[in-house]
């Protein structure tokens, strides 16, 4: 058995940070999201919970982007044989994607923004086909084939893009109803389009809950 290194404890910690933060802030958001779309409270307050709903989901975002190059590490320090060049350019990937997503958030509402955000979502599109693409031909070559656990999580991984698009296809009722209540107050329909807006939601956030436990189960258990 390999001997667990300095550097290995901190990668596997970090990874292991990554998973309880995006949980954590997964959790979070879906909680602070009730507020928002609850007619009983007051404008102010709605606007409030909308605020810290917007910034705690930029917590599950920062996770999500720094885990493949985190988990990449970790699977370069238990031996799992890479492809020349192919470590450094997943180590690169992690603040490259942390910069995008900053980046997206910092200049929304801005021509910028929205070109960000629509390269974003092909970016997303590509790491989905990219990442099934890999696990295949990892496993055809059979540098993976030792370790089906680690192909299991990255599939999983690429599950849990799908699901964050599916979220940002289903999302623009509840947008159009915030917007409605940021500029001139509530009304019925807008109090409907972001209720029904989230409720459109819900079943692939809980999927990227499920996805979550899943892939950390299956990084303790190792299966074969």
């Amino acid at each position: 058995m390999f001997e667990e290194s300095l550097g290995y404890l901190v990668v596997k910690f970090a990874h292991i940070l990554l998973f309880v933060y995006w949980l954590g802030g997964d959790a979070g958001v879906f909680y602070s999201s009730g507020f928002v779309v609850n007619p009983k409270l007051s404008r102010d307050a709605r606007l409030t919970a909308f605020k810290i709903f917007a910034e705690l989901d930029m917590l599950p975002r920062y996770c999500l982007a720094l885990m493949l190059s985190v988990g990449g590490l970790l699977a370069w320090y238990i031996d799992v044989p890479h492809l020349p060049g192919q470590l450094p350019l997943i180590l690169l990937l992690g603040p490259l994607w942390v910069l995008l997503v900053w980046a997206v958030h910092h200049y929304q509402g801005q021509a910028l923004g929205k070109r960000l955000t629509q390269f974003d979502f092909y970016f997303r599109c590509f790491m989905i086909v990219a990442l099934i693409a890999s696990v295949g031909y990892a496993y055809g070559d059979g540098r993976i084939r030792p370790y089906p656990w680690l192909a299991a999580k990255l599939l999983i991984f690429a599950f849990l893009i799908f699901c964050g698009l599916m979220i940002r296809l289903k999302l623009p009722r509840f947008v159009e109803g915030y917007k409605q209540l940021l500029t001139s107050g509530a009304t019925e329909e807008s109090d409907r389009n972001m209720s029904e807006g989230l409720r459109a939601c819900r079943p692939y956030v809980l999927a990227i809950w499920v996805g979550l436990l899943a892939a950390a189960f299956i990084g303790i258990a190792k299966p074969a």
